[in-house]
């Protein structure tokens, strides 16, 4: 029987602290399914497999980075599975994660392969990922960045925080609005609510991340439900009848596009 949102860990005051309780309740399930249909990659992540990706990010980020709870990460990716692991990291060191955030106002910049002359007016730590399928590195390192792929796999597998996150400072900006931890959990429950979503949940996002709609359904308001998100970029690669098709795969119960 689903759990109700009002069954939910009601302690839960941060996107981190909804990952510990996901991980609690069930490592083993699925948490983000991703999709490019412009490459024709698909990877699936359980709730285990994904916090250990955050658990490292979040290594790197603390580190070998040394980023501190209120500075600023100027976040220039697509919605991606690679994307939401940097949130959660971000959210476990307690840095504001800039979603589409100016790189020359931020502390330091994680960029995809297309923004990186524009991640370089950040005069702090610059990380790039090639967003290649499997988590692939670049084949020749973009000068003045860290890769990513190369530096990630030797991070720890768990993570603890040098200061502990504050749920009423500053967790996440994206486009015009900015939100405290505790606030954003809050509205992840309230869309989460407002979409049908309860554990078990699986819901379809072809959404972008760069607004808050795109972050809840691609990632956030699942996670507080106890559900799942498949993350698509690219659908309208797909042929007549595939999202159909997807939906009936993946056991989508709610879609968002």
């Amino acid at each position: 029987m689903p759990r109700t949102l009002a069954a939910m860990n009601a302690t839960d005051r941060t996107p981190a602290d909804l990952l510990r309780s996901a991980l609690a309740a069930d490592p083993a399930r699925p948490l983000v399914t991703f999709y490019d249909d412009a490459t024709g990659e698909r990877v699936e992540l359980s709730v285990a497999t994904f916090a250990n990706w955050v658990a490292k990010t979040a290594n790197l980020l603390q580190g070998e980075l040394s980023a501190e709870p209120g500075d600023r990460l100027a976040l220039l990716l697509p919605a991606h599975w690679q994307t939401a692991v940097w949130l959660l990291a971000c959210s476990s060191v307690g840095v504001v994660a800039d979603v589409g955030g100016d790189p020359a106002a931020a502390d330091l910049v994680v960029s995809g392969p297309d923004t990186l002359e524009e991640a370089r007016a950040c005069s702090g730590e610059r990380v790039a990922l090639a967003l290649r399928p499997l988590g692939g590195r670049f084949p020749q390192p973009p000068a003045g960045f860290a890769d990513y792929a190369v530096e990630v796999p030797s991070q720890g597998d768990r993570f603890a925080p040098y200061a502990p996150v504050d749920p009423d400072a500053p967790a996440l900006a994206v486009d015009g609005l900015e939100l405290t931890g505790a606030q954003l959990v809050e509205r992840a429950r309230t869309d989460a609510f407002q979409h049908g979503l309860g554990a078990g949940s699986r819901m379809l996002s072809g959404l972008p991340y760069a607004t808050w709609d795109g972050l809840s359904a691609g990632l956030f308001a699942p996670l507080a439900a106890g559900g799942s998100v498949v993350l698509c970029r690219n659908l309208d690669r797909l042929s007549g009848g595939g999202l159909e098709k997807r939906r009936e795969s993946e056991r989508v119960t709610v879609t968002a596009l």
